[in-house]
């Protein structure tokens, strides 16, 4: 198994919390998922993942951009255009389930 690093300031905040993990795995996406964090602080949990989404989506593209020189707004657009694509209509069937 292949692992990113760990961010520096995940590392040194002795408060920080990991979020999820996703790994591409028997031709399929896994995620691990910390599900309840923000419910428990009276935030709807709806609401601050779509929130992380929409920062994750900010951070590969300011990733992308970093690699191949594209407009960040314009590789933005084109992530937005793909995720509500692939809401909308999946390319592949959800398996699994929720463990605790």
């Amino acid at each position: 198994m292949i692992e990113l690093v760990i961010p520096p300031a995940a590392q040194r905040d002795a408060d920080s919390l990991e979020l999820m993990r996703a790994w591409v795995a028997e031709k399929g996406l896994h995620c691990s998922l910390k599900i309840g964090v923000y419910e428990d602080q009276g935030i709807p949990e709806a609401l601050a993942w779509g929130t992380i989404l929409a920062d994750a989506a900010r951070h590969i593209a300011n990733a992308l951009t970093s690699s191949n020189g594209k407009d960040t707004n314009e590789t933005l657009r084109e992530i937005r255009r793909h995720f509500e694509a692939e809401l909308d209509s999946p390319t592949s069937e959800m398996r699994g389930g929720f463990v605790e």
